[in-house]
């Protein structure tokens, strides 16, 4: 019977083995083309408008599109490992590929708002059933609040087509970024369970930095009190009342970032690649704190330190080593990986700090250090995904 599971196995094509295959090139190519695009608009360059406008489909797509892809590969790989059970592959895993496809071409194109409305609001409660169930037959507690988020990603993205459907901007914008936030709890979540693990594999320490529970249910739930109230619309301008739960988050995730480091990590760029997208979002929360007291910075620099800094930069570093370990290969990652992790880097400093100084200088040279970082990941990595694992393993 294993003998029998194993060539069945093997005789899907390499692409449709495992989650993290499609969605990790899928997602990587989408935020490659998705940013100098959405530069192109600024500029008045393409010929049409895309459903919700231009402002709108950057908005959405970059975490609907976008980050939601990346979550869904890395989820649908996971849940492998943490029940033993089978990840989702074949026909099935085509299916769901092909829906978060459909959707994001019916919004580049413009097409009417409910055909877009049915395939975005089945793709999470899709992604969240193929997740759900292996935790559910092996009654996996721990980790049930992955799922309450993938239902909350429903919500909100119901939301914004709500939203779209009666011409509602506030509808539209706190649906996303209640998603954006939703997106962050995912990387407190996972982020602190999987940095400080990595750090001490990668660098060979002989005991891992041990957690602390009721800083990571504070971290969690804050940051999910945040997606609520940006569904609610409260988030939209910060506003002093604000201050106090960004500044708490803040001085949590800083608090982290201090006893994960290691002095040795800045040789292994696996390991500063996490540690600087997690201490991008640490900032980003300072900034939104001193957004909220009205210190004088527009929330949108501190925005797009968590956007590209913290979800862009934990996504590259992450999908960078999913993807050497699940097609069999050491983790060691081609020399470019390091300059594909500095580029993304730069492409945030220039994002936060130039565009306020020099605009047009600071988006162009954002938007071409993202979308060259996230292709050189795809010009490396696009051949470990559709080929078979090194080692000969199914999967």
């Amino acid at each position: 019977m294993l003998l029998l599971d194993r060539r069945v196995l093997l005789a899907i094509p390499p692409l449709w083995r495992l989650g993290f295959r499609p969605f990790f090139l899928g997602g990587a190519l989408f935020a490659a083309l998705a940013v100098p695009l959405w530069l192109a608009a600024l500029f008045g360059l393409p010929g049409w408008q895309p459903l919700g406008g231009w402002l709108g489909w950057h908005r959405h797509e970059m975490v609907f599109g976008f980050a939601l892809a990346i979550v869904a590969g890395f989820l649908l790989t996971a849940v492998q490992n943490w029940t033993g059970r089978p990840g989702l592959n074949g026909s099935p895993l085509r299916v769901l590929a092909g829906l978060w496809l459909a959707a994001r071409l019916v919004w580049l194109f413009g097409a009417p708002w409910w055909l877009a409305a049915v395939l975005e609001l089945a793709f999470a409660p899709a992604l969240a059933w193929f997740v759900g169930r292996s935790l559910v037959q092996v009654r996996q507690v721990r980790n049930y609040p992955v799922l309450a988020v993938l239902l909350m990603f429903t919500l909100a993205d119901a939301e914004v087509m709500a939203g779209l459907a009666s011409g509602n901007e506030t509808w539209q914008r706190g649906g996303v970024f209640a998603a954006l936030w939703l997106v962050a709890a995912l990387m407190t979540l996972i982020g602190g369970r999987v940095i400080p693990f990595f750090t001490q594999r990668g660098l060979g320490r002989t005991a891992q930095v041990p957690a602390w529970p009721w800083l990571d249910w504070v971290l969690f739930l804050g940051t999910l009190l945040l997606a609520l109230l940006s569904a609610l619309g409260l988030t939209l301008q910060p506003g002093p009342l604000l201050a106090p739960l960004f500044g708490l988050l803040a001085t949590g995730h800083l608090l982290r970032l201090g006893r994960w480091y290691d002095r040795d990590l800045w040789r292994v760029p696996l390991l500063w690649s996490l540690h600087l997208a997690y201490a991008w979002m640490a900032v980003a929360l300072v900034g939104l704190t001193l957004s909220a007291l009205s210190f004088g910075i527009p929330s949108s620099l501190p925005l797009h330190a968590l956007t590209l800094g913290g979800i862009g930069g934990l996504i590259l570093a992450m999908i960078a080593r999913v993807t050497l370990g699940h097609t069999g290969r050491a983790l060691q990652p081609p020399a470019a990986m390091g300059w594909a992790f500095a580029l993304l880097n730069l492409g945030v400093a220039a994002r936060v700090l130039l565009v306020p100084w020099m605009p047009l200088a600071g988006l162009i040279l954002a938007a071409l250090c993202w979308a060259s970082a996230f292709l050189v990941f795809a010009w490396y990595y696009g051949p470990m995904l559709w080929s078979a694992r090194a080692d000969g393993q199914p999967g």
